[in-house]
């Protein structure tokens, strides 16, 4: 008798942390451990695809991270560039729909104009979903919902007790995609840094030391096994839980 295939979760968010340090061991300097950081992405999303993840959110520049040494922001910045020209038409030959979610008007008129053009080729794309989050940050996301809304209920498109969570939800940046089953945070620190705040108030948890250029096919595959292994209760009593999934 064939066994169920083991659940993968639809929506992984990655908090891809330790370039700078991968980088300072190796004697060189932290830009090259974005490149390397780069490389390890290419990795992950490749791995995604094959197993069938549906959304993948990797935090790649928070709102906070325009105070680092300029030259390092700069860096970055050229860095997103080339990574657009580079791999924006293969994730599009791949079936890869590719979004940006954050405050991208800061960044650069060029910079501006390339997310706008990733995202119009991959738009029609139905594989997996790989969000970008780019100056983001989730009290911003949060911040910028309820202003939406404000400005709604101002023009008279919408009266303060239809506002509701689920309303809500549909203001916020990942308002298509389902909220994370699985988040992941490399580089050995145990928080979430402002990352995707709302969405994650029942997502499974999963904190490795492995610092981002290191982490490969092997260790989300670690990562997945954890979050299989444990009972989603949603609230619910663990007999609860357990009857709901049949």
């Amino acid at each position: 008798m064939r066994s169920e295939p083991e659940p993968v979760p639809a929506h992984v968010a990655i908090v891809m942390d330790g370039n700078g340090r991968w980088a300072g061991r190796r004697k060189r300097p932290r830009t090259f451990g974005h490149q390397a950081g780069q490389k390890a992405l290419r990795r992950i999303v490749e791995h995604c695809g094959r197993i069938g993840v549906q959304h993948l959110t990797v935090f790649a520049f928070s709102s906070e991270n325009w105070k680092r040494p300029q030259k390092e922001v700069s860096r970055l910045m050229e860095l997103f560039l080339h990574a657009l020209d580079k791999e924006a038409l293969e994730l599009h030959e791949n079936n890869v729909r590719l979004r940006f979610i954050g405050d991208t008007g800061r960044f650069s008129e060029e910079l501006q104009s390339r997310i706008a053009e990733s995202e119009q080729l991959t738009a029609g794309n139905d594989g997996l979903h790989f969000n970008v989050a780019a100056n983001y940050g989730g009290r911003w996301d949060i911040a910028n919902a309820a202003r939406r809304i404000a400005c709604d209920i101002a023009a008279g498109r919408l009266q303060p007790e239809h506002v509701s969570e689920s309303l809500f939800q549909r203001y916020l940046s990942l308002a298509e995609d389902p909220d994370p089953d699985l988040f992941i945070r490399t580089g050995g620190e145990m928080r979430i840094s402002n990352f995707l705040l709302w969405q994650s108030a029942y997502t499974e948890l999963f904190f490795t030391s492995v610092l981002w250029p290191d982490f490969g096919p092997e260790h989300l595959d670690e990562a997945i096994a954890s979050f299989r292994a444990r009972e989603r209760r949603f609230g619910l009593t663990g007999e609860q839980a357990r009857d709901r999934q049949g």
